[in-house]
This record gives C-alpha cells, sequence and structure tokens, in this order.
C-alpha cells in the first residue's frame, strides 16, 4: 500500500536537515521494489518549515513562507553530506557544568487492587547536594504522584516554564494501554520529565521536588495532604476566570506580546508536524507489513518457474532485507522524532499557559491603578497594595524572560539533534536498500553473460 506522497525520506521538520534520500531515488533499482524511493523526500518538502493546515485532508497541501520561526533554521546551506561531519557540526561547544543531583526513572511494576489497577516506577536519585540526609534514595512512583509534583510546581512557580508530562489518556488505535510499548514510552517521558527539573536552575531547588524523591509512600501521602484547602484553590480559580472577562492586558510589555504571538505560531506548527509524524508512521507501519507478504509470495512462486526460480528468491531475500531495514528505521522515528515533537505540542501549552499566568499578575497591578485613580480616600493602603503588585510583575517578567531563553536553546538544541538523527537514519536506510537491489542486479547481469556465452558456443 502507498500513501500518496510518502516516503521513507525524513518526518516533516521545520527546520530540515536536508533530503538525504538520493540514494532511494536510485533508476536501476527494480520500479515498485521496496527499498525504492516512494515519493518526494520528505525533507524537500519540510525546508520550507511551515505548514498551513486547512482540513484533515489538506494538511499536507501548503508549506507557508513565513518566518516568524527563523531562528529554528538550524542548518546551513553548506551542511556537510557525511552523517559524522554532521555530528560533528553540531556538537555543543559550551561543555554542562558539573551535575550533582542525577536522577533515573526504571523499573515499571504493574499493581491490580479491587478499585484500580495502576504501574508504579522506581525513581533512584543519587546526590552530593548537601540538603539531602543521604546520598542516594530509592522510591517508587505512580503517575499521579508526577502530577501533583507538576501541580506544586506551577502553584510555587506560575510564571517558570514547567517541563511536560506525558497525558494520562493515549488516542485510541496507536497502543493498548498498560501494553509493554506504552508503559516503555511513559518511563522514559517521566524520565525526562524529573532530568529536567533536576536541570533547571531554580526548580531543582523545589521542597516538594526533593519530598518527591525522598519522601516513602506514606509520607508523601502526609505531605500532599498539606496543601491549600479546596476553597483556596477554588479562590485562585475565580480570580483567574475575573482576569480573563476583563480583557486584554493594558501594559503589556511588547517583549511578551512577541513571545505571545510567537508562540501562537510555534503551537499551529509543531502540532500540525506532530499530527503528520504520526501518519508517517501509521502508513510506514501498513508499508511495512505489507512488505512483510509481498516477499514470500516470490518464494512460492518460484516453486513453479524452475528458469526464473534463483531470479524470484534473489528479489524475495532483497525484499526481506529491505524489510528488516525499514524496521529498523520505524524504530528510529518512534524513539527519536515522534516524543520529541509531542513533547513540544505540550511545551507549546504550558508555554501558553505561563504566559496567561503572567498577565493575570498584570492584570491586578492595572486594575488596582485604575481604582485608584478613582479613589479619594484610602490611597496609603492602595498605594502600598501597587508596590506590591509592581514587585511581583517585576520578579514574574524577569523568571519569565529567563527561563523563555533557556526554553529557547533547549528546543533548538533539541530539534538539531532529533532533526540531524532523522536524516542520519534515512541516509543508512536508502544505503542499505540501494545496495541490496544493486548487489542483485549484478549477480543478475553476471548470469546473462554466462548464459549469452553458452547459447554462443557451437
Amino acid at each position: 500500500m502507498e500513501a500518496e506522497g510518502r516516503v521513507p525520506g525524513p518526518p516533516l521538520p521545520p527546520p530540515s536537515p536536508g533530503s538525504g534520500g538520493g540514494a532511494g531515488a536510485r533508476a536501476d533499482a527494480p520500479a515498485g521494489a521496496p527499498g525504492a524511493a516512494r515519493g518526494p523526500p520528505l525533507a524537500a518538502a519540510a525546508a520550507a518549515e511551515v505548514l498551513s493546515l486547512d482540513d484533515e485532508e489538506d494538511d499536507l497541501e501548503v508549506f507557508s513562507k513565513d518566518t516568524s520561526l527563523a531562528e529554528v533554521n538550524l542548518f546551513s546551506p553548506s551542511m556537510p553530506i557525511s552523517p559524522s561531519s554532521m555530528i560533528n557540526q553540531y556538537k555543543i561547544e559550551d561543555e554542562p557544568e558539573l551535575r550533582d543531583l542525577f536522577i533515573t526513572v526504571d523499573d515499571p511494576e504493574s499493581h491490580i487492587t479491587t478499585i484500580e489497577t495502576f504501574i508504579t516506577y522506581r525513581v533512584v536519585t543519587k546526590t552530593s547536594r548537601g540538603e539531602f540526609d543521604t546520598s542516594e534514595y530509592e522510591v517508587r512512583r505512580r503517575y499521579q504522584d508526577f502530577l501533583w509534583l507538576k501541580s506544586k510546581l506551577e502553584e510555587a512557580h506560575p510564571t517558570l516554564i514547567i517541563p511536560p508530562l506525558p497525558e494520562k489518556f493515549i488516542m485510541k488505535g496507536m497502543v493498548e494501554r498498560f501494553s509493554d510499548e506504552f508503559i516503555e514510552t511513559r518511563r522514559k517521558a517521566l524520565h525526562k520529565f524529573l532530568n529536567r527539573i533536576a536541570d533547571h536552575p531554580t526548580l531543582t531547588f523545589n521542597e516538594d521536588f526533593k519530598v518527591f524523591l525522598t519522601a516513602q509512600a506514606w509520607e508523601l501521602s502526609s505531605h500532599k495532604k498539606q496543601g491549600p484547602s479546596l476553597l483556596s484553590r477554588m479562590g485562585q480559580t475565580v480570580r483567574a476566570v475575573a482576569s480573563s472577562v476583563r480583557g486584554g492586558v493594558k501594559n503589556r510589555p511588547e517583549m511578551f506580546t512577541e513571545m505571545n504571538n510567537y508562540m501562537e505560531t510555534f503551537s499551529q506548527k509543531i502540532n500540525v508536524l506532530d499530527k503528520i509524524a504520526h501518519r508517517i508512521y501509521k502508513e510506514e507501519r501498513e508499508y511495512f507489513n505489507e512488505m512483510k507478504e509481498y516477499g514470500p509470495i516470490h518464494t512460492l512462486w518460484s516453486a513453479s518457474e524452475e528458469d526464473i526460480a534463483d531470479s524470484l528468491k534473489g528479489v524475495a531475500s532483497c525484499i526481506d532485507k529491505c524489510c528488516k531495514a525499514t524496521e529498523k528505521r520505524m524504530a528510529g522515528l518512534s524513539e527519536n522524532l515522534l516524543p520529541i515533537l509531542h513533547e513540544y505540542v505540550l511545551y507549546s501549552e504550558i508555554l501558553m499557559g505561563v504566559l496567561k499566568r503572567r498577565d493575570q499578575i498584570q492584570g491586578e497591578l492595572d486594575s488596582k491603578v485604575d481604582a485608584l485613580a478613582n479613589k479619594k480616600t484610602e490611597k496609603d493602603l492602595f498605594l502600598e497594595e501597587i508596590g506590591k503588585l509592581e514587585d511581583k510583575v517585576e520578579c514574574a517578567n524577569n523568571a519569565l524572560k529567563a527561563d523563555w531563553d533557556r526554553w529557547k536553546q533547549n528546543m533548538q538544541c533539541d530539534m538539531r539533534s532529533t532533526f540531524t538523527n532523522v536524516a542520519e537514519n534515512n541516509l543508512r536506510y536508502y544505503e542499505e536498500c540501494l545496495a541490496t537491489w544493486e548487489s542483485f542486479l549484478a549477480s543478475q547481469t553476471v548470469d546473462l553473460h554466462v548464459e549469452a556465452d553458452s547459447e554462443d558456443r557451437p
């Protein structure tokens, strides 16, 4: 089955590493044979960087020339073709600072009770920090514990960019819940979540984070009960809704308006890329399943065609090798590309939320300033409140500006690494398939010459 526009080429990144599909388009491979190019390389299409999506059927049609994400143009026209050269080109020059906190999430275990079924993960922490009582901890945590930690971090640091967690529910038809594939994918995401927090200069010292890493299950349960009351949380929600009803922020600095515009564009693009990448993977799986049936047919056919039996068996062998190469490439997509794209889909939602919370703080200040202008009495009280809100806004702005720069740097590094890896995997895939078919063609040419010589002899 061949999907329209589908190829064994790189999925659709905004900053394309280049086609890498030339080998797959060689004319000397048999027409329609697996391993030959099956359409225009996706990397070439991806070079346009921006997708425009009108509806579900047309989301592959248009690549806009919008350059609002120009900072994500990570690949120069003079990029070397060699995979090793590509890796060297994007090696980070600055060595990371010495780390003092190492976290591992592993050993998932299934728990079945009369009420529910859930998975717990072992969280192992090794540290040299003085605020920890010992240098190593081992606890078990379930998904809802990670959710609690994320909510506490957002509560304590409303204008910092908290790393995303994988969703609680999965898309129907992708993988079964509690399957080995699902559990492993979630484990990796939870591992990345904790290590991103550990690497953050502010979040890493959060007290709730420390409790999460060190407390036993009953201690963590007790600590959770010490949080704000339901009425307090409802009050925060009511204030947030009231702030949004009042309308846009009057005195929002231009920097944050630009951030908001950037994130609206980024969110649209990364969501389209994520959707198309999943569709490509699905079509690749369908192609792989059909190839698994295609090869044995030639083997069966060879039993009834003695004159061309060797050729048919050779084709079957080539298809089998290309099938294995396709399987490896699919594994690369599912392990490297898809998780990164979807992580940044979640990041885009988080960043939009952070910008809204900053605007809410700004809105509180604006409303107090307006109220002061209409007040003839109690001005001293209002001035004191305004002074506190001005400090709060300044802290929120500074925190978000610093985290914004850090996030963009990490995002660009992740995209470089991911798309370079995809390009190199495709180069290896095409080269392997091409070598397989060229070897087959060479053997057939030799056989034809031998047959021709034998016919010319008297």
